[in-house]
């Protein structure tokens, strides 16, 4: 365009430079405007606005100030995108300091004036220039406005003042999706499970369709806490807005049936899932083995290789996990040899800290040991901490010894692993022995951090 007859106007660079803003290109939008500038451009104030507001939405607030400082006179546009660019990144400093050289220039703020400042505050410490905002809003008529409102909900929940912000919701009739997403954020952030919850279910009831970010974030909740009822509610909901073929939704679900006991209907959920990927299986096999459910686990593999995706690492860690759990020497091996000579997978530590701890839960000690002796790289302290724990179970005190005093040379300040010897020798009634390693302890000024019982009703 720049070369044919018909050349660029302020509202083509205007154009360009929101698009390129809306794909995160910074290198582009400084190019554009260098063009701008070259054209005699920059000072139209349409062309102004888009690189104010293109360089904030970017977080390059400096060089829209410095886009904005250039301009004759600013119009209340330009002062509004230069105010959304502080809100943006919650620079609340910068945002009242602009509102005031807006006002002193006689410049009326108008709605849109207050929602970019009220969006500006987001620190608690802030919370006083927040409320003091406010009152600006109430005196001067802005908080009729709908949109007014909900910004200082918004801003209350950003500054963790969850009363004003749930006060002002309940007398806010006509509130959006963003505004309930936000309360219902907050109270998530601020441990309010039971609230959030209760609102999110009142926002599905008035008819509001909630999103799958909101969605998800109501899971993750349900997963830290291990509600089931409230999980299978969520879910529900999904279902009924289309958003459980979400991915973000899907793994959410995943994660909050797994915490709740329930892996099996995340599998059933994961089932239903069109399109799978190498990350959703081992997300299922991890959730399936750490259940008990290591032949599932197993079959799921097969799945996953049926449908032609290649299991990686840590689908092999999940799935050897999986077999710790439960005790499946026999399964084990065989998936640690097909790792190996099916998939062609190098097994690395973690592989080999899984099978070490197989062995030595099904008491197969000395072959644990000759394991370690085949490794392709230096055991570390977590072999042979597996191996050592497989002695204490099995009270093998001779091989423990060998074990212990390996670990104690590669890790001469840690009193854990001879203090398991002491244990051990005790459990044989070997007393001397158990002496002594006590004896060793003291002496190195070595001692096991004392443990911390709390009760509360």
């Amino acid at each position: 365009m720049r070369r044919s007859a018909t050349p660029p106007d302020a509202h083509t660079f205007a154009c360009v430079v929101r698009a390129c803003a809306d794909c995160s290109r910074h290198d582009a939008v400084r190019v554009v405007h260098g063009v701008v500038v070259c054209s005699g451009a920059s000072s139209h104030p349409v062309v102004g606005s888009a690189l104010v507001s293109g360089y904030a939405r970017l977080g390059l607030v400096e060089d829209a100030a410095h886009v904005f400082d250039g301009l004759c006179e600013p119009d209340l546009v330009l002062w509004n995108a230069m105010m959304s660019g502080y809100g943006y990144h919650g620079m609340w400093h910068g945002g009242l300091e602009l509102f005031s050289a807006m006002r002193r220039s006689g410049e009326r703020p108008d709605g849109y004036s207050m929602v970019s400042l009220v969006s500006c505050f987001s620190d608690p410490e802030a919370l006083a220039f927040a409320r003091a905002v406010h009152g600006v809003c109430v005196k001067g008529g802005y908080n009729s406005g709908h949109y007014v409102r909900s910004a200082l909900v918004t801003m209350y929940m950003r500054c963790r003042c969850m009363e004003s912000a749930q006060l002002l919701f309940r007398n806010l009739p006509d509130a959006d999706l963003v505004t309930w997403s936000s309360l219902i954020t907050g109270l998530l952030q601020d441990g309010e499970y039971i609230k959030s919850f209760d609102l999110f279910r009142q926002m599905c009831y008035t008819g509001k369709r909630p999103d799958s970010i909101l969605i998800a974030s109501v899971l993750s909740t349900c997963a830290s806490t291990a509600a089931i009822g409230c999980t299978r509610e969520t879910h529900c909901y999904a279902v009924r807005h289309g958003a459980h073929m979400d991915t973000r939704v899907l793994f959410s679900l995943l994660d909050a049936y797994a915490k709740c006991g329930f892996s099996e209907l995340g599998y059933l959920v994961f089932r239903q899932f069109p399109h799978k990927n190498s990350v959703m299986y081992n997300t299922v096999i991890s959730n399936l083995g750490s259940h008990g459910f290591a032949i599932k686990a197993i079959e799921v593999l097969d799945e996953m290789v049926h449908d032609k995706l290649r299991p990686d690492s840590a689908t092999f860690s999940a799935l050897l996990a999986a077999c710790c759990h439960v005790g499946l020497l026999d399964e084990g091996w065989k998936l640690f040899r097909r790792m190996t000579d099916e998939f062609l997978i190098m097994a690395t530590i973690e592989h080999y800290v899984y099978m070490v701890r197989l062995l030595a839960t099904c008491g197969q000690l000395r072959e644990a040991y000759d394991l370690i002796q085949t490794m392709p790289m230096q055991p570390d302290c977590g072999v042979w901490g597996a191996l050592l724990w497989g002695c204490c179970v099995h009270r093998d005190s001779s091989l423990g010894r060998m074990v212990a005093e390996k670990l104690t040379e590669s890790n001469p300040d840690k009193a854990a692993y001879r203090i398991m010897l002491s244990n051990l020798y005790a459990s044989q009634e070997m007393w001397w022995d158990a002496h002594e390693v006590r004896a060793e302890l003291s002496k190195d000024d070595l001692h096991k951090n004392t443990g911390i019982s709390r009760v509360t009703e």
